[in-house]
């Protein structure tokens, strides 16, 4: 089983450097393939209150064997929830739809600045882990100006930003203000989510100098580079390939070539431009 390396968050919390994303992973579906994951040597486990599976997360954890403060679990609030008091109710739900005591990493899913609520919603996160719910708050798809703003209204500093980042969409300004800011970055689809990325010709190559595939190499560029990937799948297979990425270590011209072939392409939205989707 693969000894998955640990990144300490600004707040002293621990956080595996590898997880497994249940993003659009069916509620009938998630229960087996969050077990698999765990079996495998998955310690960190990302859903959201959005991705409707809470309970198959909350069913795999319970059934899993694996003692509870092992287990890192991240959970976020939806955009419709933002605000103190709709936070904070929110949280009750998703809590028990996941049948745990406390959360180990809970999350604004997305800024939308013209809702402007992300401050108020900020706030039910500092007192959520005040009284000892929640081990540590972060942001998903936040912009340098909206951190900024919690850190000169609140009292806490975002512990994660998790945002979409991969070779294709390097985001290299955002990590280099996150290690300003002592934030850790958390990449979501972080091979890139079939946008061929996996077949670009220097991965291949550098996949094929250590016998590794495509998808390792690039999760491999993650680690390297101190972000945390959560990587999703359904495939067995793929859930083993996937956290196997701890035993070689590419060398730093490998990471600069990876992190500069220059494709661009991103697979989400602008989370500045999110404010009107539902």
């Amino acid at each position: 089983m693969a000894e998955v390396t640990a990144l300490t968050l600004n707040d002293g919390v621990q956080i595996p450097q590898l997880g497994f994303g249940v993003f659009q992973i069916p509620p009938d579906e998630v229960v087996k393939a969050t077990r698999t994951a765990i079996d495998t040597g998955y310690r960190l486990i990302d859903t959201a209150s959005a991705y409707d599976n809470e309970e198959g997360v909350g069913q795999a954890v319970a059934e899993c064997g694996i003692p509870r403060d092992e287990l890192f679990i991240t959970t976020k609030v939806w955009n419709d929830d933002q605000g103190y008091d709709e936070t904070l109710r929110a949280f009750d739900v998703s809590m028990a739809k996941l049948g745990l005591d406390y959360l180990d990493l809970y999350l604004i899913h997305w800024p939308r600045p013209r809702l402007d609520k992300y401050v108020a919603t900020w706030r039910a996160f500092e007192k959520l882990q005040a009284d000892g719910r929640i081990r540590s708050i972060g942001v998903s798809n936040f912009a340098p100006e909206h951190i900024d703003r919690l850190a000169a209204e609140c009292t806490v500093v975002p512990s994660v930003n998790q945002v979409e980042l991969h070779p294709g969409h390097p985001q290299h300004d955002l990590h280099a203000y996150h290690a300003a800011k002592g934030v850790v970055t958390q990449a979501w689809s972080p091979i890139g989510r079939n946008q061929g990325l996996l077949e670009h010709e220097k991965v291949t190559a550098i996949a094929g100098s250590h016998g590794k595939t495509p998808a390792q190499v690039v999760l491999r560029w993650h680690i390297q580079r101190g972000i945390v990937a959560i990587p999703k799948s359904v495939r067995p297979d793929r859930i083993r390939a996937n956290i196997e990425v701890f035993d070689f270590e590419l060398s730093a011209s490998e990471v600069d070539v990876i992190g500069h072939i220059g494709t661009a392409q991103k697979v989400g939205p602008d989370p500045a431009l999110f404010f009107d989707l539902s």
